[in-house]
């Protein structure tokens, strides 16, 4: 069972475990191993968070000409130490008509939520994971769903008009991109058929070709409906500074106001891993997995895992700071606009064509897919997966584009200097009716 589940101890832990304590395997495996990586796993995290801000505002900095952080330490290494020790020195104040028992709650599931989906994403090969169940990318989806019931009983308990705000954009927000993203990732496990995380990963390295050549459109829809989910910019409209203040943590201040951070930063780590599981291999590394033997270098090959997938991850991480920093907010009807009339029927036209072209290629034109007893049921042969590649790429998704253009043909595009026009002339209308106005009472 604990293989099962992946919660067998490596070798050299059960030994050290062994030599220190005469505990049976069974302990080892179901309560002191996994105690252990949960530990580690949320330390690591923890920090990795904290040092995830400074670099967004490092980042920051570098697009805006600036040096950000630099005086707490060398560099400003320690910044992220200075800026716990000011938020837990500072007064944790509960407004006075807010709901006591839920406004504390609040921030503790959103973290939760978060921390939770940790427990089955693997972040390396063997013993680099804490759990690997079959339904794992549903359980990250149905936990990662529950963050945003912290941020509307944040909004709804804090008895004040802009978090109530906050929270009812989040809901809208999340109702509008989930669905996006639940349906996106239909196509890349088609290839794979299974929904154990390791087993997606597992299936890629046997195919020798990631989900992102034979999904580019699903890849995309997935990372944009991340940024919403995440609320980060131009999604970040539960926020919006320059319109609601703060949004939904308006009230909060100290402590619990940095744990809304705090599960920011790890929704953007969850969702850059489950996106380089899916799509980018995991922890594979092209050309040199194969060659490195994971039986004879077990720590060899997990440590080269462990680099190539903090590698992708860190990339997609970047990728969601430069966004930020890069893009405008979006209106709130442009915000439901592009959830609702282009990445839904977008993520449903590339499952209705990936079905098409993988039953065409396997049954239309017989060639060769592995069976489907394997964690991988894609083309199996070098001349089957060009020819996907060739169909999803060349043939399907420009198709699933046309579909949506022609959807969306009648919507109305936001033309700015159009707009402008149309100020100037209303404007110039409203002074010809005073003048008209003026004229009329003088006479």
């Amino acid at each position: 069972m604990s293989e099962v589940l992946g919660l067998a101890s490596p070798e050299w832990f059960a030994q050290l475990v062994t030599r220190l304590v005469a505990l049976d395997r069974a302990w080892i495996d179901y309560a002191i191993w996994p105690i252990v990586q949960i530990a580690l796993t949320l330390f690591i995290v923890a920090t990795l968070v904290a040092y995830l801000v400074y670099l967004e505002r490092k980042i920051s900095a570098f697009i805006q000409a600036r040096l950000g952080p630099m005086r707490v330490g060398p560099w400003g290494l320690l910044q992220p130490l200075a800026d716990l020790v000011k938020l837990i020195s500072k007064e944790d104040i509960i407004p006075d008509k807010a709901d006591r028992a839920i406004f504390p709650l609040a921030p503790m599931i959103s973290v939760m939520a978060g921390f939770t989906c940790l427990a089955v994403l693997p972040f390396g090969p063997t013993w680099l994971h804490i759990a690997d169940v079959n339904i794992g990318l549903l359980f990250v989806f149905a936990f990662s769903s529950l963050g945003v019931l912290g941020i509307i009983m944040a909004g709804w308990s804090s008895n004040s008009k802009y978090p109530l705000l906050g929270g009812l954009r989040s809901s809208a927000q999340m109702v509008s991109y989930e669905v996006a993203m639940g349906l996106s990732i239909v196509g890349a496990l088609v290839f794979t058929g299974t929904l154990s995380l390791v087993g997606i990963i597992n299936g890629q390295i046997r195919s020798g070709v990631w989900n992102i050549v034979y999904q580019p459109l699903g890849f995309f829809i997935f990372l944009v409906c991340g940024l919403a989910e995440t609320n980060r910019t131009p999604f970040d409209l539960p926020e919006g500074e320059s319109e609601i203040v703060g949004g939904f943590h308006t009230e909060y201040s100290g402590f619990r106001w940095s744990l809304f951070f705090l599960s920011e930063y790890t929704g953007i780590l969850i969702v850059s891993s489950v996106a380089t599981t899916l799509y980018l291999g995991g922890w594979q590394i092209p050309y040199v997995t194969r060659m490195i033997d994971a039986d004879a270098y077990p720590l060899i090959y997990a440590l080269a895992g462990l680099a190539s997938f903090t590698a992708k991850v860190a990339i997609l991480i970047y990728g969601f700071m430069w966004f930020r920093w890069t893009f405008p907010r979006y209106r709130y009807d442009q915000l439901m606009d592009l959830g609702w009339k282009w990445l839904t029927p977008a993520a449903l036209a590339n499952i209705v064509l990936t079905g098409i072209v993988y039953t065409l290629l396997k049954s239309g034109f017989k060639l060769p897919f592995a069976g489907p007893d394997e964690s991988y049921i894609g083309p199996s042969s070098a001349s089957s997966r060009v020819a996907m590649i060739i169909a999803m790429c060349a043939i399907a998704t420009p198709v699933a584009l046309a579909i949506l253009a022609f959807i969306n043909r009648g919507t109305a595009d936001w033309d700015i200097a159009d707009q402008r026009q149309r100020q100037i002339a209303a404007r110039a209308d409203r002074r010809a009716r005073i003048e008209a106005d003026r004229a009329q009472v003088s006479e």
